[in-house]
């Protein structure tokens, strides 16, 4: 009965909220609010996963800067497919990363790719 009783006072005050506003630099981001009306939730979705594989990508990248140098003892050591492997192992960190939220790259992205679309549909 309880159960029950907590059901119908959740949905009820579900049903009653209003969507939450994004926010930009900490302030409420209503051109973003309005620019996710007007873009449907597939090209939402679309956008999301591009962003995160640009995020990926630059991070890729910056990984690959930071490990390139690297020489001796290690987890793959100094032989000739070290590069490979190397590279194979960096591209599963950017992936990684960028999945647990990046470092903000993909938000950027995200909000441009948002706000270009919605404009284009206006």
């Amino acid at each position: 009965m309880q159960a029950a009783l907590n059901n119908g006072i959740t949905s009820s005050l579900s049903a009653n909220r209003k969507p939450a506003i994004p926010s930009y630099n900490g302030h409420p981001d209503y051109d973003m609010a309005n620019a996710l009306k007007k873009v449907s939730p597939q090209a939402q979705a679309k956008a999301k996963t591009t962003a995160t594989n640009f995020e990926a990508m630059f991070l890729n990248q910056m990984f690959a800067q930071m490990t390139s140098g690297l020489k001796g003892e290690g987890p793959f050591g100094n032989t000739e497919g070290t590069g490979v492997w190397r590279s194979m192992l960096t591209e599963q960190y950017s992936k990684s990363f960028a999945q647990a939220g990046g470092v903000g790259i993909s938000n950027e992205v995200y909000r441009t790719l948002i706000l270009q679309q919605a404009n284009r549909a206006s």
